[in-house]
């Protein structure tokens, strides 16, 4: 193992394109990483904003568009808590609106939350809102709320918030809990629904399920006629076209460590001809043809090291401008963002490259097979 590690050493790899090859195919895995991992972070918390990761709702609807209304504090509150996954519950108090500014007239979801040191009446809008009735930060929405009787609110826009995924035409304002409830003639114990807040790593769907028996096994009288949904159930659409991104993340994964494990064949095999007479000498030294073809992995191995390094740190400086800047922009009626996410997870960064780096090393053994072929004798005669 010594004489290896001395010969390696000094032998030096000159396939200067199958390098910048594995750094360019270790760019475009890392890449291809966040922005999957982007679009489900963006994707996933953009559909919570909206629908909750699991949402507990009343069943019963009241007519002519009244709120319906369910306790704000359930009996079995504690015992969701403590189902593995849950981070929290959120009491929340929904209302669609109508915007109204001159002649423009646009629909509006206006969800009180609690926890808001905000003004009583002060909200903030989508900046898609913004542009569509040209109103900003300073400004009056008078907003107008349909039911027995048409109520009207003129709220105090206090900031404005770019929504991470754009669903539909009914654009979320954010108000104070407080403000809604006292809208619909609510008392401060009563909500529209509660928002079960979960952890990245806990399925929606399982999640329901298991809260969906918490509420079905009480006998308080406040959690009959409530259903738990999630965002999953809601949206099969979006979390299917997820599954299919990261699918495609899948096979371009395969296919660049295919193309970089082929570069670096072919510099093995330049190195392998460029180095008959030395291998011939190891041979009549008596080394093993798999002791000089370990040598030549572990050569291989380090341009290998080095160019997923260079690519790495190119992707994670490309992931940090497109952070900063939403330099590259997408259509949100296509791909429900309006820019390519980008989230750097670590864990998954690490996977990428380990399964990279290991499928290449794999592959770099297929060049060692000339190794056998060669005679010493003749190597060695003809040097």
């Amino acid at each position: 193992m010594v004489a290896e590690r001395f010969i390696s050493s000094k032998l030096k790899f000159q396939g200067n394109i199958a390098a910048v090859a594995i750094a360019v195919s270790f760019f475009i895995i890392i890449v291809a990483v966040a922005v999957s991992q982007g679009f489900r972070h963006a994707v996933r918390e953009g559909v919570s904003a909206i629908a909750g990761d699991v949402r507990i709702s009343p069943y019963v609807q009241r007519e002519q568009g009244e709120p319906t209304s369910m306790a704000r504090e359930l009996p079995s509150r504690d015992q969701i808590l403590t189902l593995p996954g849950v981070k929290g519950i959120e009491p929340l108090a929904i209302r669609p609106g109508i915007v109204k500014n001159g002649d423009v007239v646009h629909g509006v979801i206006v969800k009180g939350m609690p926890g808001d040191d905000r003004p009583s009446l002060a909200v903030s809008i989508p900046s898609r809102l913004s542009e569509i009735t040209g109103l900003g930060v300073g400004d009056d929405l008078t907003t107008y709320f349909i039911g027995e009787k048409v109520r009207v609110r003129k709220f105090k826009i206090a900031a404005i918030h770019r929504d991470l995924v754009e669903l539909d035409d009914n654009l979320l304002v954010y108000a104070r809990l407080d403000d809604i409830q006292r809208l619909n003639g609510w008392d401060e114990d009563m909500v529209s629904c509660l928002d079960v807040r979960i952890s990245d790593r806990a399925d929606p769907v399982e999640m329901e399920g298991l809260i969906s028996t918490v509420i079905l096994n009480s006998t308080a009288p406040e959690e009959e006629n409530l259903y738990v949904s999630s965002a999953r159930r809601n949206y099969p659409q979006i979390f299917d076209w997820l599954s299919l991104l990261d699918f495609n993340v899948v096979i371009i994964l395969i296919l660049m460590t295919v193309v970089a494990a082929f570069n670096m064949i072919s510099g093995l095999l330049i190195m392998l001809l460029r180095n008959i007479p030395t291998i011939g000498s190891l041979k009549t030294m008596g080394m093993r043809d798999g002791a000089i073809g370990r040598i030549f992995i572990r050569i291989g191995a380090r341009a290998v090291l080095k160019g997923m390094l260079i690519g790495n740190a190119l992707a994670l400086l490309f992931c940090l401008i497109q952070d900063k800047t939403h330099l590259l922009k997408l259509d949100p009626a296509n791909y429900f963002v309006s820019y390519v996410p980008v989230h750097v997870s670590p864990t998954w960064i690490i996977i990428a490259d380990a399964a990279a780096f290991a499928g290449i090393l794999a592959l770099l053994w297929l060049p060692s097979f000339v190794i056998s072929s060669i005679d010493p004798a003749k190597t060695v005669k003809a040097d």
